[in-house]
């Protein structure tokens, strides 16, 4: 049961309230059930939807997932062959499910799976998970309690839908009976105009779009006053983010959550106008509603107190596992607690985040997680992003290095090191700098450290060596 019903509700009971706009397009709660029920799929079980955002998304969605049948969610972005491939991985693994319904817009029993998530848009075959009704109505419960989403909040998710952070964005709204927006493509002035024209008072977003609108909106002197709830997931908040997010818009409570697509939520933290941040922290708030969290080691046992390891969580948000795809590495399971292998600790504070194992330094026998170095950079005054790695080291095994993309004008070895003496213990601190004409990222946008130390070895123009 995941937010058919409601649609029905709100249908019946605001049939001309806005359920649904993208791009200027805008369904009524008595429009959207009415396409939807005359959308549905006679026969059809399982559905793979590769659509740009549009108001006929939502609709195909909601059709997709009526009675007991499936959806996958496919990125329009991937290739051709790509897609042709998954598409074909869905109709042979999936389970066939039973359609007969007297209601088209009925939803399907509690425990069935409604969506076939997948991880990532990689050129290789993305990992395969499944969901069952019941674990996102769960986590809708946990997530409006939370978030403390209103019926009268307007949410604008400017990223593409086939993300699941957007994806679950425009459901949770369907359920809750609120207004949902999005955009045909991610454009901060189309962003900024919503927001002054169509009373958006609520953004779920990544930090990359947040400092992009923060920034430019005040350059802009574009009103945010409106805002009341920002919604960040995808990684930490690093201070400059939060400190133009909250001058751009400071009546919102910022929140920022840890979870993953196989997990849902894990834990979050909010914090109110007029709130300092934590300069540098990795904390990611307290375990959700209806989360328990805990840190175990691979044998699935207990660390001790203060101690990382895998952090696990037990709830009933969790997926079903994979359709096709699993390794044994990416989810794996001791007992009722699940892990996608992110290292952590717990602290009085909350849940600390250190990063993928695969991503760890070991450096003179310590472990050092970059994650932790980068948050703590971009905290020192003059750095607009930051990327640590670990370079080979005779001496050491491996020594922190790290590159910085200054803020404005130039910045120096002296003063980082400066910047890092109350906010990062001396062992995890870089052993060399360097300044970067911008993040190395790859042909797919992600940020690389197996990349800036190409750069640093080849020599690369975009690579400046301040020294040690």
């Amino acid at each position: 049961m995941p937010f058919l019903d409601r649609i029905q509700r709100w249908a019946t009971e605001r049939p001309h309230g806005t359920a649904v706009a993208i791009a200027g397009r805008r369904l009524s709660w008595a429009e959207l059930r009415g396409r939807a029920a005359g959308m549905v799929p006679e026969t059809k079980s399982v559905t793979t939807l590769c659509e740009a955002n549009s108001i006929d998304f939502a609709v195909k969605f909601a059709a997709a997932v009526a009675g007991g049948r499936q959806c996958a969610v496919l990125d329009p972005a991937w290739s051709a062959h790509l897609q042709e491939d998954i598409v074909r991985r869905v109709q042979s693994s999936a389970e066939p499910a039973a359609v007969a319904t007297d209601d088209p817009l009925a939803d399907g029993p509690p425990g069935s799976t409604f969506l076939i998530g997948l991880t990532s848009g990689t050129t290789s075959v993305p990992k395969a998970f499944t969901r069952s009704r019941r674990s996102w109505q769960e986590s809708f419960g946990a997530s409006i309690e939370f978030f403390g989403l209103r019926q009268d909040d307007v949410t604008l998710a400017p990223g593409p839908l086939a993300a699941s952070l957007n994806l679950y964005a425009l459901a949770e709204c369907l359920y809750a009976g609120s207004e949902f927006q999005t955009l045909e493509h991610f454009d901060v002035g189309d962003v900024h105009a919503a927001i002054t024209h169509d009373r958006v008072t609520r953004l779920v977003l990544v930090p990359t779009m947040l400092r992009m609108l923060s920034e430019r909106g005040l350059t802009g002197c574009v009103d945010a006053s409106g805002i009341r709830t920002i919604i960040c997931a995808g990684s930490k908040l690093d201070a400059r983010t939060l400190e133009a997010a909250r001058r751009w818009a400071p009546n919102a409570t910022i929140y920022e959550y840890y979870g993953a697509s196989e997990l849902s939520f894990v834990s979050g933290a909010g914090l109110s106008a007029n709130q300092p941040p934590a300069v540098g922290s990795t904390c990611i708030g307290r375990p959700f509603p209806g989360a328990e969290v805990r840190i175990l080691d691979d044998a699935g046992q207990p660390v001790p107190d203060g101690g990382y390891g895998n952090i696990c969580v037990r709830s009933g948000m969790v997926s079903n596992g994979y359709l096709w795809g699993d390794d044994g590495e990416a989810l794996r399971s001791f007992g009722a607690w699940h892990t996608v292998g992110d290292q952590g600790y717990l602290a009085p504070d909350g849940l600390h985040i250190l990063g993928r194992r695969a991503d760890m330094i070991l450096t003179s026998g310590r472990n050092v997680y970059p994650h932790e170095v980068e948050l703590a950079l971009c905290a020192v005054p003059g750095v607009s992003a930051a990327i640590a790695a670990g370079m080979p080291d005779d001496l050491r095994g491996q020594k922190v290095v790290a590159g910085v993309v200054p803020s404005h004008g130039g910045i120096t070895a002296t003063q980082l090191r400066a910047g890092l003496e109350d906010i990062l213990a001396r062992d995890k601190r870089p052993l060399q700098y360097f300044v970067l004409a911008g993040l190395p990222v790859t042909d797919r946008g992600k940020v690389s450290r197996n990349l800036l130390l190409e750069w640093i070895a080849q020599r690369d123009p975009r690579v400046k060596s301040l020294g040690s």
